[in-house]
């Protein structure tokens, strides 16, 4: 691979040169993505088990899937989006025209994470294409399977001063850091958000973050028991747990904890049998480290099922955790495995209050079928996005924007936010040479007066 430096300078010539504007050949270049992902989808499929152990099911609603639908949607809008927009003209203004201009950045850096390496390496990069910007990708290296089949379909699509991928270690995402980006979309822990914000300031690279925090489930007493079990279960164990919006910590009304463990607990039974840990089909964490890190998590309660493990293939059974404290580690930290704290409340006040204490988290889910406890948590509660009465469905939806708020995350994106996150907006207002103001000019005798009578 060519330098760094060399790759971004390519780019911006790229993108100097009008390539990546006409509307036409964007629409063409995601026709092209859309098909290269169809086209390598069995190679995805297999990539992603090799790395995650993702089953096929899950490989294709949580990646390719959600890849597929978010370039059809885009295509379909595209050509609206892309449309300068004539705005209102105030009378201060008589006789000009206002218009908005959307146009690219320019040459922009997507830093995917490892848990979806396929999504979120592709939902950033669709809308920065559909924007009209050159794009330098670095994927994970935890998942070099993806990476490799990623690779194969970038290059099919793209020529490499368009789209490039950068892979590596952290070294390569430090030198990508140093280069004079025009824009900067991270996805990945707080931590490492905190030093791409901070290399992006030294240049004022705009950033977006995706970033991740303490995801509060809570279950009121009136919830659909069996259905919220089913799906606490689904949101917190698809991929291991290893999800930034999987439910990371439980409150659960004291009156139906016993009736929702259970069910629970038959849930987990019926997705991933008696023994998921040995189950092909359940998904492996991502590397030793994490695995460790994750058992030590184990320590800071008692299960209430689960627990169990496998470390031939980095695999820790879903397991729900009571008796948990407040500062305990597993409680300091985003989980990001299939662990998840339990605790019990009497009323709705305790829980908002101890949310409230805590950094805003990325994504909320509520149980219940009242609306003044739905009013309640919605309206006291700050966080990126949610659900009532699921799990992670909000993020499955291209008409609604995705991020983080606080801690949790700068920007969003997703279908109109995708593009809009990868668009400047140019002001631009023509004006009239018909007549004009003489008011206006500082050579007016009666021009303050005038002035005066129109901006109050």
């Amino acid at each position: 691979m060519n330098s760094i430096p060399s790759i971004i300078s390519k780019h911006k010539a790229y993108f100097a040169a009008g390539h990546t504007r006409p509307l036409e050949s964007r629409l063409n270049i995601l026709r092209k993505l859309k098909q290269a992902v169809k086209t390598h989808e069995a190679d995805l499929i297999a990539a992603l088990y090799q790395d995650l152990h993702k089953s096929e099911q899950e490989a294709y609603s949580t990646e390719i899937g959600i890849v597929l639908e978010e370039i059809s949607f885009v295509m379909k809008r595209l050509r609206k989006w892309s449309k300068p927009k004539r705005v209102k003209t105030p009378l201060t203004h008589l006789g000009s025209k206002s218009i908005i201009i959307p146009e690219p950045y320019g040459t922009v850096l997507v830093i995917a994470p490892w848990n979806y390496p396929l999504q979120l390496a592709l939902s950033p990069l669709i809308g920065a294409i559909a924007a009209g910007n050159t794009v330098v990708l670095k994927p994970s290296e935890y998942t070099p399977a993806v990476s490799a089949i990623l690779s194969k379909l970038i290059s099919s699509v793209f020529p490499t001063d368009y789209v490039a991928m950068a892979e590596g270690g952290p070294d390569v995402s430090t030198a990508l850091l140093q280069q004079p980006f025009d824009y900067i979309f991270f996805t990945g822990s707080v931590a490492v958000g905190k030093v791409v914000m901070e290399a992006a300031a030294k240049q004022l690279i705009p950033v977006t973050l995706e970033l991740g925090g303490k995801s509060p489930c809570i279950v009121h007493k009136d919830a659909d028991i069996q259905l919220a079990a089913k799906r606490i279960v689904f949101g917190k164990f698809t991929n291991a747990g290893q999800t930034c919006i999987a439910p990371d910590y439980l409150f659960v009304h004291e009156d139906i904890k016993t009736k929702l463990t259970e069910e629970m607990k038959r849930a987990i039974r019926e997705f991933y049998g008696p023994q998921p840990e040995r189950n092909p089909q359940y998904g492996k964490i991502v590397s030793e480290r994490h695995y460790q890190r994750l058992l030590s998590f184990l320590n800071d309660g008692i299960p209430l099922t689960g627990g169990q493990s496998d470390p031939n293939h980095h695999k820790i059974a879903p397991t729900i955790l009571e008796q948990v404290r407040d500062d305990s580690p597993v409680m300091q930290e985003e989980i990001f495995g299939p662990i998840l704290p339990l605790f019990t409340y009497r009323n709705i006040g305790e829980v908002i209050e101890k949310v409230q204490s805590r950094p805003k988290p990325l994504a909320l889910y509520l149980f219940t079928t009242n609306k003044e406890i739905e009013r309640a948590v919605l309206g006291n509660l700050s966080f990126g996005g949610g659900c009532v009465n699921d799990t992670l469905m909000h993020v499955a939806t291209p008409y609604l924007p995705f991020g983080g708020v606080g801690e949790s995350g700068i920007g969003s994106y997703h279908g109109f936010d995708s593009f809009n996150t990868f668009t400047h907006k140019k002001s631009v207002v023509k004006q009239t040479n018909r007549f004009d103001f003489a008011f206006r000019y500082p050579s007016s005798k009666n021009g303050l007066r005038m002035i005066r009578k129109i901006l109050k």
